[in-house]
């Protein structure tokens, strides 16, 4: 039996990255200004700590200067947005990361809107998803900005094809189907109470697994020959596709990881870059 063939994130992020880098010098020369991320976090969570440090790393790898605000757990809502507001009014950010999960006490959403939308490089606001839904200018989600990017990459046009969503949150799940609907990609959004859930995904040209619960999706849950693109992350390096009963039916499948993670992060430092350039008028 033939095997799917890997959507390796990896290879491509780094092309993307070494073209930002290229486009951050170029920037800085001519304004005497390095492009700025700021991220802000809150608490002292592993994950989320180690996922600040490879953004911080990569940024630096791409020119781009970094500003670290770590908050205590404890922060309140009325903290963080004053927090946020004024790194949107700092003329030296460019762009803003929040890192997310906040913590169950803080409103994530009056956090998120508290970030200026020239400065939402992450693709988090209101004002981002409007865009990416009509589209029209603005910052795509990072990781749904990221899967399409990958889904280019391997020659995958979502145009006619019946692509299904697993999961709906509202910087993943919800945004990547709005990107595919953008691309002429006929759209089906599943969630935790989906009625038969694996013979919804079944009819799916393309899946794309971003719910947040390991190995949720099963091999014998695919069409033969769909696409299969796993946005969970989970512990153990566990996706939340069962990779390898999914690979023996699949087409093409992203690793866990190494697979959407780099997109993320290069979707993210780019449009850092560009975020710079239209602050600074070039």
């Amino acid at each position: 039996m033939t095997q799917a063939r890997l959507m390796d994130g990896t290879a491509p992020a780094r092309r993307i990255v070494e073209d930002t880098a290229k486009k951050a010098a170029a920037l800085t020369e001519r304004t005497g200004t390095a492009p700025c991320l700021a991220t802000v976090l809150v608490g002292e969570d592993p994950a989320s700590v180690t996922y600040v440090r490879m953004k911080q790393n990569r940024s630096r790898k791409a020119g781009i200067e970094s500003r670290h605000v770590a908050l205590p757990a404890t922060t309140t809502t009325d903290e963080l947005v004053t927090t946020l507001r004024e790194l949107s009014a700092d003329p030296g950010v460019h762009g803003i990361l929040l890192q997310h999960p906040v913590g169950d006490h803080i409103d994530e959403r009056a956090a998120f809107e508290a970030i200026a939308p020239e400065k939402d490089v992450d693709g988090v606001t209101f004002a981002s998803f409007a865009a990416m839904s009509f589209g029209l200018p603005g910052f795509v989600s990072a990781t749904p900005g990221g899967i399409l990017r990958l889904l280019d990459e391997y020659g995958v046009d979502p145009a006619g094809k019946r692509a299904v969503v697993v999961g709906r949150s509202a910087i993943l799940g919800k945004p990547v189907g709005m990107l595919l609907l953008a691309r002429d990609a006929t759209v089906t959004y599943c969630h935790s109470r989906t009625r038969e859930l694996s013979a919804v995904v079944r009819e799916a040209d393309i899946v794309v697994a971003a719910v947040g619960r390991p190995r949720l999706i099963r091999g014998q849950d695919i069409k033969p020959g769909a696409v299969v693109v796993d946005a969970g992350y989970n512990p153990g390096n566990v996706g939340d596709v069962d990779f390898d009963s999914a690979v023996e039916r699949a087409s093409l499948i992203t690793p866990v990881p190494g697979g959407v993670g780099p997109m993320t992060i290069a979707t993210l430092l780019e449009q850092t870059v560009t975020a710079a350039a239209r602050q600074l008028g070039v």
